[in-house]
């Protein structure tokens, strides 16, 4: 009882303290003229593309996009496809790249072009790419044979009643027919991974077990499971979906997951895989720095974050004449710039503390000492041989820090699509 109310008490301790660090340290700084950005050009980046389109949005979705019209799609591409010229001529190296979205397949032509010349420019050597259950017809796969290495399918449920809900069974199909979809994919793409969402208001333990035995059934290489993630952008949408109905079962869900995906191999706290890989959703558990092309694209160097524009007109406008789209920034201090490093790594489930003292120049043994005792006093992580791990409770506590960034991230993008809605009108 006593180690139950210690947990509780670090797993709101934890989310206060990354939320009141995004707060306090988010500052975004709009940026009217062009800027040079600092980096080394001997290091290889990861190269991010955002494809802002989809035909209609689900309502726990929080990404940047835009209603799909082809003419438009097809004018972004040529824009993208300017911008990597850009950061080629800037001086970035590449040796991965991340697509995401939006629905990414949703040009599939315009897509191939892009993915070639982003092969052509730089020495990239794996690809990953998400879509939904309506761009995997073997078909149109069959173009990206030798393009994309990892492919992933966000399916969220396979519950017909959630997806009811969440406005995906008439977009997508029964869940039933999603898994067929799926079972014809695998020899297209080399990697495959399925995304689900635990959490969902009204979901049960048998509904997310069924949704874990179906996904395990059709024999993809990684299942992805991410909690419900609750933001400005999506809490009018879903209490629509579902009334202001709330499921607090979170960590009995995640240990649901764990323990039916024991065979699994854990590739962060919420990807798992039939083989350990860093090829996953989460870029930026495994890159320190990364380079986002695209509207409303992040990118993360030399603790800056940089935003490129949302409005799809004066993006385009930018990468004709700059080098680059960016119109925002926001500078991290040193400590908080540890701390994002510091959950990254923990996320991946263990820390050299030798490694990581190296690659940040700090100590952080002192630098955070505070976060370690609460963390040991929780039994999050254990310390042996210079080597941080997570316990079960600790990958749950580096997901709840992880939603909580990314929630923060959300008020950039609310930010910014408020500003869209005042062009608009």
């Amino acid at each position: 009882m006593f180690k139950e109310v210690i947990q509780n008490a670090t797993i709101f301790s934890v989310k206060k303290v990354i939320r009141n660090s995004m707060n306090s340290y988010l500052h975004v700084n709009h940026i009217s003229k062009e800027i040079k950005r600092d980096f080394d050009k001997k290091k290889n980046y990861l190269l991010y593309m955002h494809i802002p389109f989809c035909h209609t949005f689900c309502p726990f979705c929080s990404f940047h996009k835009f209603k799909y019209e082809e003419a438009t799609a097809v004018k972004y591409f040529q824009s993208l496809r300017q911008e990597l010229r850009n950061v080629y001529n800037e001086g970035f190296s590449f040796d991965s790249l991340y697509i995401g979205g939006g629905t990414t397949l949703i040009h599939e032509e315009e897509l191939v072009k892009t993915i070639t010349l982003a092969k052509k420019l730089f020495n990239i050597k794996e690809v990953s790419c998400e879509t939904d259950p309506n761009h995997i017809a073997p078909a149109s796969l069959k173009q990206f044979s030798g393009l994309i290495d990892r492919l992933s399918v966000g399916v969220q449920s396979f519950e017909d009643t959630i997806l009811q809900k969440v406005a995906r069974y008439e977009k997508f199909g029964s869940g039933e027919v999603v898994a067929q979809k799926l079972k014809e994919i695998a020899r297209y793409i080399p990697n495959t991974n399925i995304d689900l969402i635990f959490n969902f208001p009204n979901q049960t333990y048998q509904m997310l077990q069924n949704d874990l035995h179906v996904a395990k059934s059709l024999g993809v290489s990684q299942i992805t499971t991410y909690p419900l993630m609750n933001s400005e952008l999506t809490q009018t949408t879903m209490e629509h979906a579902f009334g202001e109905q709330s499921n607090n079962k979170e960590y009995e869900f995640y240990k649901l997951i764990n323990q039916e995906l024991k065979d699994f191999q854990k590739n962060n706290a919420w990807s798992f895989s039939k083989e350990k890989t860093t090829l996953n959703d989460e870029y930026v558990g495994n890159h320190e720095e990364y380079i986002g092309i695209g509207s409303g694209a992040f990118s993360f160097l030399d603790g800056n974050l940089f935003i490129n524009a949302f409005d799809l007109k004066l993006y385009s406008q930018l990468v004709k004449t700059r080098a680059h789209a960016i119109v925002a920034q926001s500078t991290f201090a040193k400590k908080e710039q540890i701390k994002y490093h510091f959950l990254t790594w923990l996320f991946n489930g263990q820390l050299d503390i030798e490694k990581f003292n190296a690659t940040f120049e700090t100590h952080i043994q002192k630098t955070l000492a505070h976060e370690l005792y609460l963390l040991k006093r929780a039994h999050a992580i254990r310390i042996k041989n210079g080597i941080i791990t997570n316990t079960e409770f600790g990958s749950y506590l580096t997901l709840c820090m992880m939603k909580e960034f990314y929630s923060g991230m959300d008020k950039v993008r609310a930010m910014f699509r408020q500003n869209l809605l005042k062009i608009a009108v």
